[in-house]
Formats: C-alpha cells, structure tokens, sequence
C-alpha cells in the first residue's frame, strides 16, 4: 500500500467510479491475499503474470511486470515467462504479452537512464 495520503494503483485507474471494486482490490486482494505468507510475492508475481498472459489481459500487465521486477523477478525471467507460456496461452497472446513487456523495459530502462543523467548534472 502506498504511504498515506498517496492513491493505491486502483483508486488512480477507476477512482470513484467502483469505490466498491477499489475498496476490495486494495483490502482483500493486495492487502490479504498478496500478503499471505504461504507464497512468496515472487512466486505469487510469476503466477500473476502467467494468468494475465493466459486470459489476454494485457491491459494489467504493465503493472504487474513491474511489481514482478520489485518482487525479485528479472526481466530475463520475465520474458521466460512469456515465452513459456507461448505453448500453454497460444502464440499470439506470448507475442501480444511480449510487446508490453518490451515496451514497459524500454520504458524504465529510459527512465532510469534520465534518472542517472538527472543525478550526475545535480553532482556537478
């Protein structure tokens, strides 16, 4: 959960528009489920990422990639992953999934780089 007074993933996607969908995506989901201790958050992010893949919901996956790579998975894992699940979800939806991912990486490789030449200016 984000510190107080920061919005939480949900209430930034859907805001007051399903408090309800919100309130137990936030309680239930991320703050019970996520939290059990018999899976690790790894293990739990690799099984996520699997079963966005299998149902095609690409639209979830940004997010969950990253919460993957704060969890301990590496993108090389990540992409595993996907190319795994080409012969269990169908090739399109490996390829579909592949597309987010790269553009996600890309995307915090970018960042990160900006972040870098941010605090080297700021060092000078």
């Amino acid at each position: 959960m984000p510190p107080t007074g920061e919005q939480t993933p949900a209430q930034q996607l859907i805001g007051d528009f399903a408090p309800k969908l919100v309130a137990l995506t936030d309680d239930v989901l991320f703050g019970d489920i996520w939290e059990r201790p018999e899976i690790s958050p790894r293990d739990r992010s690799l099984i996520t990422v699997a079963g966005l893949i299998m149902g095609g919901n690409y639209e979830q996956l940004p997010g969950h990639l990253a919460r993957a790579k704060s969890n301990g998975l590496t993108e090389s894992e990540l992409k595993e992953v996907i190319i795994h699940m080409a012969f269990y979800a169908g090739w399109p939806k490996a390829m579909s999934a592949l597309t987010v991912a790269k553009r996600e990486f890309d995307e915090q490789l970018a960042s990160d780089r900006f972040k870098g030449a941010k605090s080297d200016d700021m060092d000078r």
